[in-house]
């Protein structure tokens, strides 16, 4: 089974200014993303604002990006859906269209108990095949429902697919007891990318970063030069891949990143409401907070 790994790029969904999403744009984004030697895609998440799109939609996307990389790359579809239900049928339509795998966050907004949540992965993950890989996906501060240790080590009994979690919080201690899972054969990507390179002394085979849009090479050098043993090269580019997190927000507004990848030569393209676009004057100082990074950098 292929696996995420590296750096993996939770991509942005662009609409059109009349609130479509825009394949063309995002065929090109797709191919900036490839050709900045990024590891794996990774359409429909949160920073893809996946709640805001119909199943239809997200379908759109998913074959659009799959259809771009052509297999030069992984692509994972993030499918975690309102229901069990539409859920499985964005699976099920990843799987079908050629997908590398799939993420699926927890259920949102209301709460589940710990039996809920096994039951609701396991479901999922046994309507698939055995060798379709699939990535638990924790972010508790937007998903309102976490997922224990404990009960990923009950769902891992139950299933053969399950290979690892995306966890987008910042708590290390809870990095490592799920990199305990399974005995130790459990995969953690980490979401919170300006720590990149101590998730991967622990143990992390990498992130899935939202900022790596605005400019994957800082995060691919920091990933790069770890494997490569090459620590103080690694230290160097997370602390500018740090930096730039930092101009961008860290994922709190995902128009940020869209605005930001104007300056990577791709076009204006918008929020869903009730989200809004950047505002002119907000535009105008985040441009010119990355200009400077890149002269600090030597970037032309």
């Amino acid at each position: 089974m292929k696996k995420m790994y590296g750096v993996t790029v939770a991509m942005v969904t662009p609409f059109t200014d009349m609130d479509q999403v825009d394949t063309d744009y995002l065929t090109r984004y797709s191919e900036y993303l490839i050709q900045a030697g990024v590891h794996c895609l990774y359409p429909c998440g949160t920073t893809g604002e996946m709640l805001k799109m119909s199943v239809d939609e997200r379908m759109l996307v998913a074959k659009t990006v799959i259809n771009v990389a052509a297999g030069r790359l992984p692509v994972f579809i993030h499918v975690g859906a309102s229901t069990t239900r539409e859920t499985m049928l964005l699976a099920r339509h990843a799987l079908e269209n050629g997908a590398d795998g799939i993420g699926v966050v927890s259920p949102q907004f209301f709460g589940v108990n710990d039996r809920e949540m096994e039951e609701y992965f396991v479901t999922i993950a046994n309507s698939l095949p055995s060798d379709f890989p699939i990535y638990l996906y924790c972010i508790p501060q937007c998903a309102a429902n976490d997922i224990t240790p404990t009960v990923v080590d009950a769902i891992l009994k139950r299933t053969k697919n399950i290979v690892g979690i995306k966890y987008s919080y910042a708590n290390m201690i809870r990095v490592k007891d799920y990199l305990l899972c399974n005995n130790g054969d459990f995969d953690v990507v980490f979401g919170p990318d300006r720590l990149l390179l101590p998730a991967m002394s622990m143990g992390c085979v990498g992130t899935v970063s939202g900022c790596a849009s605005c400019d994957p090479v800082p995060f691919v050098r920091t990933y790069e030069a770890y494997i490569a043993g090459d620590l103080e090269q690694a230290r160097k580019a997370q602390k500018e891949a740090t930096e730039l997190c930092e101009i961008v927000g860290n994922g709190s507004n995902m128009a940020i990143f869209k605005a930001a990848l104007e300056l990577q030569g791709l076009p204006v393209t918008h929020m869903r409401a009730p989200a809004l676009d950047l505002t002119v004057s907000d535009r105008e100082d985040l441009y010119s907070a990355l200009r400077a990074h890149k002269i600090k950098y030597n970037k032309n």
